[in-house]
Parts: structure tokens; C-alpha cells; sequence
């Protein structure tokens, strides 16, 4: 099974996801997907609803009203999700990078993608996975999101990633080239089966037990 082979059994069986696309829920705003994606860190969804409700109420989920907050009306707004000391100056100061493009999406999307990738890895609090899940869903590039989920689904299929977040990422885009929507996809496909089997048992009893990955020796990319 190739990487290819996987996404289309997962897309066949799975059904298209529909993650994070414009206007479906649970996202209203690119915005909304770039708050959440900085509460998420080290809690669940449902402590980062209540923390984007509060958002929602207080700002619209502009960015600019975001940045009049001073720390301690952001900090209450933003609590439920816990880690505020950390996320709130993580908020702040992304609000204020997207501030240097005026709050204007079109232009901060036609930046050179390694560009864009180094801007947001600059910014405090957050890292290569954040980095690639903005750049994907907000910013509109495709990219593989080495996240937990997909370390251990390719240990399942008997793919072991090399520790490091990039390197296991270039052994990934040197065997399989996707465009946007299916980079998207395979994204949402791996978080979803995640959710739906955690353990190795679960696995091996779902329609992916008896699979197993080839690649990482060819370098070959199948699109």
C-alpha cells in the first residue's frame, strides 16, 4: 500500500470530511480557525468552545478588536481553555503579525510559501505543527501535518517516522505529492479514523488492520 493507496481507501471508506472548509461548520472565519488553533494547544475542543464563544462575543472574531483587549480582558475571555499566561500572548502576537498585512487574507496568502512557514515559526508559542495546520486551512497551502494522530496510524501500518517533526515530513512529501484538497483531506481522514480507533486492537479490527505501508526506500512520489 502506498500513501496513495491510503487516502483513497480512507476517502472510500471514510467519506470526504469536509474539514474546516469556507462556511461549514464549525468554523464561521478564517480568523476563528487561527484563535482556536492557538486554545487548542494542550486541551480539548469543547474547554476551547467556551473560550471562542467569549471571543466571538466580545470581538466578532475580528482581529483587530482582539488587539484593544488589554492581557487581563483577553485572559477572561480566553480561560475556559486553559494555559492563558502562555496563549494569550501567543494571541496577541498573532494578531499583531496579521496586523503587518493590514488584516488582509488575500495578501498574506500570496506570500512565498517558506516565507509565510518562517513568519508564523517566528511567532511565540507557535510551532511547526500550528505553523502547517495555518498554512493549510487558513493560508491555503497543502502540507503534511506530522500530527499524534498520523505518527501512530503509519506505526500501525508498520511506518516508523524519524523523531524530527521536519525530517519525518520530507520522508512523507518525498513518496507522496498532494495537491490542496487532497492534503486537506488526508488531514481530516487521519484525525477522524484517530478519534475512531485508539488502540491497536481497534485497528487491527478496522478496514485498515491487514494494510501495510511501502515507501521511505524508493523516494518515490505517487500523486
Amino acid at each position: 500500500m502506498t500513501i496513495e493507496d491510503l487516502y483513497q481507501t480512507m476517502l472510500t471508506e471514510m467519506g470526504p470530511q469536509h474539514w474546516l472548509e469556507p462556511g461549514v461548520p464549525p468554523a464561521e472565519t478564517p480568523w476563528e480557525i487561527l484563535w482556536g488553533g492557538i486554545l487548542v494547544q494542550n486541551t480539548n475542543w469543547r474547554n476551547v468552545d467556551y473560550a471562542l464563544a467569549n471571543l466571538k462575543a466580545a470581538t466578532g472574531f475580528e482581529p483587530q478588536r482582539l488587539l484593544t483587549l488589554s492581557a487581563e480582558q483577553l485572559t477572561a475571555l480566553v480561560k475556559p481553555a486553559g494555559f492563558y499566561t502562555r496563549k494569550v500572548p501567543t494571541l496577541q502576537g498573532l494578531a499583531a503579525w496579521c496586523g503587518q498585512y493590514d488584516f488582509d487574507l488575500d495578501r498574506m496568502r500570496a506570500l512565498p510559501a517558506d516565507q509565510l512557514r518562517r513568519e508564523l515559526k517566528a511567532l511565540r508559542g507557535i510551532g511547526d505543527e500550528t505553523a502547517d495546520y495555518f498554512s493549510m486551512y487558513v493560508f491555503n497551502r497543502p502540507t503534511i501535518i506530522v500530527d499524534t494522530y498520523l505518527r501512530r496510524l503509519f506505526g500501525w501500518l508498520g511506518q516508523t517516522l524519524p523523531s524530527g517533526y521536519l525530517k519525518a515530513q520530507a520522508q512523507i512529501q518525498a513518496n507522496w505529492a498532494p495537491d490542496f484538497v487532497k492534503a486537506r483531506e488526508f488531514h481530516a481522514l487521519i484525525v477522524e479514523f484517530g478519534k475512531q480507533y485508539k488502540t491497536s486492537a481497534a485497528f487491527e479490527a478496522s478496514f485498515l488492520g491487514s494494510s501495510r505501508l511501502r515507501f521511505g526506500l524508493e523516494g518515490r512520489k505517487t500523486n
